[in-house]
């Protein structure tokens, strides 16, 4: 079962070009941004997606350390950083995908000049085909 709420400690770099974020528990999650107004949206931002991707790959998602258990490098600040996946879940899942397909040319005319919403008739068709809403 899918949890809705995760939380994970995160390190947290400055530096004269902007701050940069490493997740010790999800290694390749590294969210950066320019200033300290937007690392905190950006991390929570990339939380989210690596999280999904995790769930959609059916990896096993591990429980955060605790921050009394972390070691960061000098200098790092630690902060927990929190999501909430139902919305990143739908947002993620509301993507568009961009499909190329070949029909007849003379196919093509007939539907254009009849104003046909190419997009609409391939949705219709495909739900009709899947059985599904």
């Amino acid at each position: 079962m899918l949890k809705n709420y995760y939380s994970y400690p995160a390190f947290f770099f400055y530096d004269n070009d902007g701050v940069s974020v490493e997740f010790p528990d999800l290694p390749g999650c590294l969210p950066c941004a320019e200033d300290e107004e937007s690392i905190f949206r950006n991390a929570r931002e990339a939380l989210g997606l690596h999280l999904f991707g995790m769930e959609s790959d059916g990896e096993d998602i591990p429980e955060p350390t605790p921050v009394s258990k972390l070691t960061p490098e000098p200098g790092a600040v630690v902060a927990m950083v929190d999501v909430f996946m139902p919305p990143v879940r739908e947002r993620v899942n509301r993507q568009v995908v961009k499909k190329i397909l070949t029909i007849p040319s003379w196919l093509n005319k007939e539907a254009e000049e009849a104003g046909v919403n190419f997009s609409q008739v391939l949705q219709d068709g495909l739900k009709q085909s899947l059985g599904v809403q």
